[in-house]
């Protein structure tokens, strides 16, 4: 394969804007940022149920049950981040985590935490994307 992209000519596109990023592929590179970060929320979420149940105390099962939902929900929009609305879903759960910040004091820390995260990885996707 020749071309611009892999001689590292022009960043010019055939019949587009010029490209923003030397990225080969600016899409996939940006759905692998926004699925890595689903991830590692989701692993976190289910790694914090029994220290918080340990440490803070008061964490009840529907508590329990609500994160592990929230980490599968995770899981699942890391899967589908080739939908765009998969990105709107990204941002809700950051809304839920916060939301469920309600059960306990923690979950709300973790929800400010991943939704500072997620804002960055929105803002890395506007930039790169356009």
């Amino acid at each position: 394969m020749t071309g611009p992209e892999q001689s590292g000519g022009s960043p010019e596109r055939p019949g587009g804007p010029p490209r923003r990023s030397g990225l080969r592929n600016p899409e996939r590179a940006v759905r692998g940022l926004g699925a890595g970060t689903l991830i590692l929320e989701a692993l976190v979420l289910v790694l914090a149920i029994q220290p918080i149940r340990v440490v803070g105390g008061g964490l009840s099962g529907a508590a329990i049950a609500v994160v592990v939902g929230l980490a599968v929900a995770a899981v699942l929009l890391a899967g589908l981040m080739r939908r765009p609305w998969a990105w709107h879903g990204g941002t809700l759960l950051q809304g839920l985590l916060m939301l469920a910040g309600l059960l306990h004091w923690s979950l709300l820390v973790l929800g400010i935490v991943f939704a500072l995260v997620w804002a960055y990885a929105l803002h890395v996707r506007r930039v790169i994307l356009g």
